[in-house]
Formats: structure tokens, C-alpha cells, sequence
């Protein structure tokens, strides 16, 4: 029988992003919405940098959610150290995202404004993300 390895310390690794999304997939909230189409790291700044785009753009009209939080601890050695002596201090925080994962819902605002607004968005993310709208969604 395969015994364990008997060493003082467990390496921890970085976590794989296998998959699609499992939950959050869906829109919950708003009539409008931007999901992803890859896997990766949103870091917090990323992610208020699209919130301010949504909001100039609709003009502080109708209501924006942020579906993901940046809750995963990032951690880096300073430049020019050597290996060993430890873990890198805290450096950022950031969201894990997986395809189909919505980032962001709008309601409250018309389609092109929505869709206008979720696409300067985009533009701030390092992700490719698709457009959707909700399925019952019917034109005023």
C-alpha cells in the first residue's frame, strides 16, 4: 500500500480553472448582461475600472450588479530575490472566473444603451465576453 510522504510541510499549488461555470452562469438580476468565454483572473481593479465604464455610460440611470468578488489571496516575492526563505508577502486579490460565468447585469435602461455600456466594459476586461439578454426580455 502507497504510504504518504512524511514531510514537516505541504506544498500548496496554484488551483486549476477546469470547467465551465457551474453556478452564476445564469442571469439573476437584470435584463442585460456580459458572461465570459474564457478562464482567468479578474484582478479588483479590473473590475471597477468596467463598473465606471457601465455607469458613465447609462448615465446613473437603472441599476448595474457585479456578479464576481475579488476573494482569492495573490502572492508575490519582491524583484530580484532569491528562491526559498518562504511565501511572498500579499500582493493583490482577485476573482477566478470560468467560461460562462456572468460578470455583470443591467436593468432599468434600453437595449442599446445596455448594450453600449456592457461593451465598453468588456473593453476594460482580459477576457472575450459575449452579450446575452434574458429570454423573456420583450421591448418597451
Amino acid at each position: 500500500m502507497l504510504q504518504p510522504r512524511k514531510t514537516k510541510y505541504r506544498k500548496v499549488q496554484k488551483a486549476k480553472m477546469k470547467g465551465n461555470a457551474q453556478r452564476g452562469n445564469q442571469l439573476a438580476f437584470g435584463s442585460f448582461g456580459i458572461k465570459t468565454l474564457e478562464q482567468c483572473w479578474l484582478t479588483g481593479r479590473q473590475i471597477e475600472a468596467a463598473r465606471q465604464a457601465v455607469t458613465r455610460k447609462m448615465r446613473r440611470e437603472g441599476q448595474i450588479w457585479i456578479r464576481v468578488f475579488p476573494d482569492k489571496p495573490i502572492t508575490k516575492k519582491p524583484a530580484e530575490v532569491r528562491m526559498g526563505k518562504g511565501k511572498g508577502a500579499l500582493d493583490q486579490y482577485v476573482a477566478p472566473v470560468t467560461p460562462g460565468r456572468i460578470l455583470f447585469e443591467v436593468e432599468g435602461v434600453s437595449l442599446a444603451i445596455a448594450k453600449e455600456g456592457l461593451r465598453l466594459a468588456a473593453q476594460k476586461l482580459p477576457v472575450d465576453t459575449k452579450f446575452v439578454v434574458r429570454r423573456d426580455y420583450v421591448e418597451e
